[in-house]
């Protein structure tokens, strides 16, 4: 069973490997195959091309999970509006409103 599990795990890093060093060279060949024609910037090497993706993942994405742990909100709110009366469901359409700015208040009375 021992061995089952490590094998396993042996076939697993391969492929996180394999897959780490295609999309390296896909994205160094889509970077030199582009940008120095386009904007005559310096083609780069597999590992700058690495660089590149993790410093994309930082900027635009982090490294936390998928898309699935945007859904949790989604669930819960509908959820949540499932138990609402009509009543309640006006006004957290009003008060979504007045946040959005899509109706402003009116300013206050002057004295």
């Amino acid at each position: 069973m021992r061995r089952n599990r490590w094998l396993r795990g042996l076939k697993f890093g391969l492929l996180a490997l394999l897959a780490l060093a295609v999309v390296g060279a896909v994205t160094m060949a889509l970077w030199n195959g582009l940008m120095p024609a386009l904007f005559g910037w310096p083609a780069i090497g597999f590992w700058q091309a690495l660089g590149l993706l993790v410093l994309g993942r930082l900027l635009l994405g982090g490294f936390r999970g998928g898309p699935g742990r945007h859904l949790y909100w989604r669930s819960r709110m509908h959820e949540r509006w499932a138990q609402m009366t009509d009543e309640e469901r006006e006004a957290f359409r009003e008060g979504m409103r007045r946040r959005c700015g899509h109706e402003r208040a009116a300013p206050p009375p002057a004295a």
